[in-house]
């Protein structure tokens, strides 16, 4: 259990150091606050991966290493696509069910921690605005860069989750709140009040 830990921390840490390059290479009229804060950009997309499994994570690590080897910025394509700039990249099925599954354990966070969940994005596509992306919208911009197996693989994992009673949002968040020095979700709340 220790070794397959220490696998999965090598894994995504290999993960946000092409996520970061490849960010850090988007073409924006001026840079994002996160392209300004990389160790905040990493905060987060390391917590958005703590609840992966090993597997899914390898697949995501060669969908970044095949989109790099092709000369491809695979967040150039995220954020285009948030920004309906360019026309989806894909149609696999999974993408809608995944974004549904993580929209409802979302929607469950925000009743459990309005708190913390205030700070963030608003959740559906409906309240997509000129300044702000909805949770929905980035999701489904990123989901459309993962390559079928790592789809099929991240699926694999919710339904694992699902049958385990565990939310992979509150997974997120409790990695990201540990991260931020709080001692639970609950310590976060309670300050973020």
């Amino acid at each position: 259990m220790a070794s397959e830990k220490l696998a999965k921390k090598d894994v995504i840490e290999k993960i946000l150091a092409i996520e970061m390059e490849m960010f850090l290479s988007v073409p924006s009229a001026s840079p994002s606050t996160c392209q300004q804060d990389p160790e905040s950009f990493k905060l987060h997309r390391r917590a958005q991966f703590s609840p992966w499994s090993l597997p899914t994570l390898e697949s995501y690590l060669r969908d970044l290493d095949n989109a790099k080897s092709a000369g491809i910025n695979l967040m150039t394509q995220k954020y285009a696509r948030m920004d309906n700039l360019i026309a989806p990249l894909k149609g696999n099925p999974l993408i809608d069910a995944i974004t549904a599954r993580y929209c409802a354990w979302q929607r469950a966070m925000k009743e459990k921690y309005p708190g913390i969940i205030s700070r963030g994005r608003p959740l559906s596509s409906e309240e997509d605005s000129p300044f702000m992306t909805s949770f929905e919208t980035y999701l489904r911009g990123e989901l459309e860069t993962y390559s079928d197996a790592t789809l099929a693989l991240l699926d694999k994992d919710i339904q694992d989750k699902l049958a385990h009673g565990v939310s992979m949002t509150e997974e997120v968040y409790e990695c990201m709140v540990r991260q931020l020095g709080y001692s639970s979700l609950e310590d976060a709340e309670k300050n973020a009040s």
